[in-house]
């Protein structure tokens, strides 16, 4: 399971690396996808962190997480 994790952490990562090259690369910046990848990526953080008993950390990226998501769907609703 733990391995389940590492794997979605770096593809979710790669895939917000290429969104954020195009977004730079074609002058586009399109924030809605950007944020809700972050949102996705401190989410899976926070459960690999949670497995691995650091509680702390774990809660600090799962704020971040919803901070990130609010902003994302706040962006997709305006």
């Amino acid at each position: 399971m733990k391995t389940t994790m590492a794997i979605l952490g770096i593809l979710v990562a790669a895939v917000l690396a290429a969104v954020s090259s195009y977004n730079l690369m074609t002058g586009e910046h399109n924030a809605l996808f950007t944020q809700l990848l972050l949102g996705a990526m401190f989410l899976v953080l926070g459960f690999g962190e949670c497995r691995e008993k650091r509680k702390p950390t774990a809660i600090i990226a799962f704020l971040t997480s919803g901070f990130s998501l609010f902003v994302g769907i706040d962006i997709l609703l305006s």
